[in-house]
């Protein structure tokens, strides 16, 4: 009997597996993890055959919560990720989401467990969030095959190295330039470099000075991109390389080198008309120019050296044939101006009695003393013997007036008697912009006289009118709007400040919605409307009521003060035409009509 009952044949399995298992809890932990061996739903997957047969390696006996302790210990990137907060396992919701919930094991080798919807996954909780452009690209763009998830690169290089037209010469921070909302688009400040851009170099291309796209070792100096207009404009490197000396960034011409103050060389008179390669015949570096008079007038000595090559003993800067071997400078009136070429016998009437002659500009220049006497008789203080019309500059100080002269006022082109009516009547003059520049008004008065609140003195036009101070602050669409578009003429008061003033022509409502625009319309595109029917009336619209346009309603024109035209609220408001019954059945179509479908009738109601 005894042999009979222990054979395992004839008892039930489960008699035999709950035996084993009993017999190898008894045996001690290495029989119990083959016992949890035998009981494993099924096999693990690939990655973790080596763990197989090991049950504590993912799991902790009568504690569910500790898997997750061990899943990180083993995968150390995602425990690494855990920890510090970055990436998707590390900003999801690490109690409500534990491994188990993405990574179920026991599915057999095949089985991915690291599979996940793509379409659903939320790009937002990884260490790359995806914007603009970057929101229309397939995944497999930047996740290559063969590579974890993880692995996809983060910076642009990683996935725009074969775009990239600089050959990396640049390096590979690419969105130090380019964004991902327009790759062509670039925000590089060139001030930032070593190069910053002034003058005409801000309208310069890029492909001007960077040829070939080639962003480094581009020449900084002038002739480094200049040098076929030096060729052009006839200097021929005569004048050397360094450009900057005499030309500027805001335009090549005219020159700003001055000579008085750049070189040791002071040009006087005639030498300020004379071109710069009347002197400078050679290269300028290669051989000194000459600071003699006779370096440059050899072939004007009629003396033929007879009287020695010291020039200036006899002639002067104003004029090779003026004499001047007398030097009235060395006198108690030196000559200057106009003075020169006055005969002698002009200021000394008695050719015998040179001294005692008068000094004073008034004893010689009384009747050309226009201001009869208003201004004292110290004619110097305005005057200069150059020329008795042009004031001496820096002599005259206007600034020091109640009226200083500013910009245009300053331009030599404004005549003193633009302002003073007559030379006899300076002082007391109206310094209001109005009184000098009333027909220059083309506003005709309608903006009041206080020219400068819209003007400067730099010029007429107006600089930087801040219509954000009127009474109608531009804002959308309207800042890129021509003033002529709304000012029709320069009475600007007289512009209106209502959408149907200027867009009366647009309204395709034909005035059916009243001339308030802005109820619908807004100033970012006319085309953009946001009028809600449901909030804004009391008619809600339902079904194909949503679908047709205003106008099928709203057919007349709106009434003074109101929104729009009043349109009844019974459906027979609009459909007295489609009632089939003539009114036998009263005015609540909706009883039986639906209002998606006209021809279908409500559930309950007899056909």
């Amino acid at each position: 009997m005894s042999s009979r009952f222990t054979r395992t044949d004839v008892l039930p399995r489960w008699l035999c597996g709950l035996g084993l298992a009993l017999a190898l809890l008894t045996s001690g932990p290495a029989q119990a993890q083959s016992i949890e061996s035998v009981l494993s739903p099924g096999p693990v997957i690939e990655g973790h055959v080596k763990t197989e047969h090991e049950c504590k390696a993912c799991h902790t006996r009568f504690d569910r919560n500790a898997q997750d302790g061990l899943c990180i210990a083993c995968h150390k990137e995602v425990g690494q990720d855990v920890r510090a907060g970055t990436g998707w396992h590390g900003k999801r919701d690490q109690k409500q989401q534990p491994c188990r919930a993405c990574h179920t094991d026991h599915k057999g080798r095949g089985f991915k467990a690291a599979a996940f919807d793509q379409k659903s996954f939320d790009h937002k909780l990884t260490d790359f969030e995806l914007l603009d452009k970057h929101a229309k690209v397939d995944c497999a763009k930047c996740h290559v095959a063969g590579k974890r998830w993880r692995e996809a690169a983060l910076s642009c290089d990683g996935c725009h190295r074969k775009d990239d037209v600089h050959k990396g010469s640049l390096g590979a921070k690419c969105e130090d330039c380019h964004s991902a909302r327009d790759w062509k688009t670039t925000r590089f400040d060139h001030d930032k470099t070593r190069f910053a851009l002034t003058g005409k170099h801000i309208d310069a291309k890029c492909d001007a000075c960077h040829v070939d796209q080639r962003y480094k070792d581009t020449p900084r100096t002038c002739i480094g991109c200049h040098r076929k207009e030096d060729d052009d404009k006839g200097h021929k490197g005569q004048y050397g390389e360094k450009c900057e000396t005499c030309h500027g960034t805001k335009a090549w011409k005219p020159s700003q080198f001055n000579h008085d103050t750049d070189t040791r060389y002071l040009l006087k008179d005639k030498h300020r008309q004379v071109k710069c390669s009347a002197c400078h015949t050679t290269p300028l570096y290669a051989k000194k120019t000459g600071k003699t008079c006779i370096d440059c007038h050899q072939k004007d000595d009629k003396h033929k050296d007879t009287l020695g090559r010291d020039c200036a003993k006899c002639h002067t800067e104003r004029g090779w044939k003026e004499p001047a071997g007398f030097d009235h400078q060395k006198t108690k009136f030196p000559l200057r101006g106009k003075h020169v070429d006055t005969p002698c016998k002009q200021c000394h009437e008695d050719n015998a009695h040179f001294k005692g002659a008068p000094t004073r500009c008034i004893d010689c220049h009384k009747k050309d003393d226009k201001h009869g006497g208003t201004l004292g008789d110290k004619c110097e203080s305005c005057h200069g013997e150059q020329n008795w019309k042009t004031l001496l500059p820096g002599s005259f100080d206007h600034d020091k007036t109640k009226f200083p002269l500013r910009n245009a006022h300053a331009s030599r082109t404004v005549k003193c008697t633009d302002c003073h009516e007559s030379p006899r009547h300076f002082k007391n003059t109206p310094t209001a912009c109005f009184s000098c520049h009333k027909r220059d008004d083309r506003h005709e008065a309608t903006l009041g006289e206080k020219c400068e609140q819209c003007h400067g003195d730099l010029n007429w036009r107006v600089p930087r009118f801040d219509h954000a101070k009127t009474r109608y602050p531009l804002v959308g669409g309207h800042l890129v709007v021509a003033c002529k578009a709304c000012h029709q003429s320069l009475r600007y008061r007289e512009a209106p400040r209502d959408c149907y003033g200027c867009h009366r022509k647009d309204d395709r409502h034909k005035a059916a919605l009243g001339p308030q625009c802005e109820n619908c319309h807004n100033v970012r595109a006319w085309t953009l409307w946001d009028f809600d029917h449901d909030r804004g009336t009391r008619f809600r619209l339902e079904g194909k009521h949503r679908r047709i346009t205003c106008e099928a309603c709203h057919t007349q024109p709106a009434p003074p003060g109101r929104k729009a035209a009043p349109v009844g609220s019974d459906c027979m408001a609009c459909h007295r035409k489609d009632d089939v019954h003539e009114g036998n059945f009263g005015r609540r179509c909706e009883q039986c009509h639906d209002n998606e479908n006209w021809k279908r009738l409500k559930r309950g109601t007899r056909p």
